[in-house]
């Protein structure tokens, strides 16, 4: 019975090893190393994603004064900094952009990415990924692709930061062209250091927000097992003096 137990247990871990690696499209994910805990990386993530990614992305379940909140701002920072639309302090984070525009103009209607983080296999290691897995492709509409998510609709909107990839192809046994690896062929404005920092706060930003009771709950994890350790401390001491008679 064991056996059949230990053999379940590796077929099992081995699927869900597999439905990983092809949800995030069948590349190797990179560590994105995000801290919830770290309120600045929280901020510059918010204001990178209300400059290069909110004006197609929304954040439905996300509002302005929640985010303030959460990540240490206050309303004049939020709607004077990270507030591009006619939204008001409690209302929710919505792109600008028509659904039937952005259609027409990328072929898909960009998707909310409230629950992206959460959503994708990988979590917060995808979307760091993926930020990162563009490259020029002049045989797509928009000029670019994504190695992790093959034939994406949006464009590398981080591109002056970045600056501008090119993909490194080698074939297998059977001839077929895969992209092995990515070279950069113009420089953005920022180094390779400082690009990923840009992909990490973004990652933590929408880490967040697809879970912003996180922050609270994890801080409050803390007390709770503080409050089991000394209640587990008293209980013993009582159960000394209840039995200290007996003996």
């Amino acid at each position: 019975m064991t056996k059949r137990l230990a053999i379940l247990l590796i077929v099992s871990l081995s699927a869900l090893g597999l439905g990983s690696a092809q949800a995030a499209g069948g590349g190797a994910l990179q560590s994105s190393h995000v801290n919830l805990n770290d309120q600045a990386s929280l901020q510059r993530g918010a204001a990178l994603y209300m400059n290069y990614c909110a004006g197609c992305h929304s954040l439905e379940y996300q509002r302005y004064s929640r985010l303030a909140e959460d990540i240490g701002l206050t309303e004049e920072q939020v709607m004077q900094n990270l507030n591009f639309s006619s939204a008001g302090f409690g209302e929710t984070i919505v792109s600008a952009m028509d659904p039937g525009d952005g259609e027409a103009w990328l072929g898909k209607a960009p998707p909310d990415l409230s629950l992206v983080a959460r959503r994708k296999a990988g979590g917060p290691d995808w979307t760091y990924t993926f930020l990162k897995s563009f490259y020029a492709d002049e045989t797509r509409p928009m000029g670019w692709n994504n190695t992790l998510l093959a034939n994406a609709s949006m464009p590398n909107v981080l591109w002056e930061l970045q600056g501008v990839a090119r993909a490194v192809y080698t074939s297998d046994a059977e001839g077929t062209s895969h992209v092995s690896a990515l070279e950069l062929a113009s420089s953005g404005r920022l180094n390779a250091e400082q690009f990923d920092q840009v992909a990490r706060d973004i990652t933590a930003f929408l880490t967040y927000v697809g879970e912003p009771a996180a922050l609270k709950r994890q801080s409050m994890g803390v007390w709770v097992l503080l409050f089991l350790a000394f209640f587990t401390l008293m209980a013993w001491l009582l159960k000394q003096e209840y039995w200290r008679d007996v003996h």
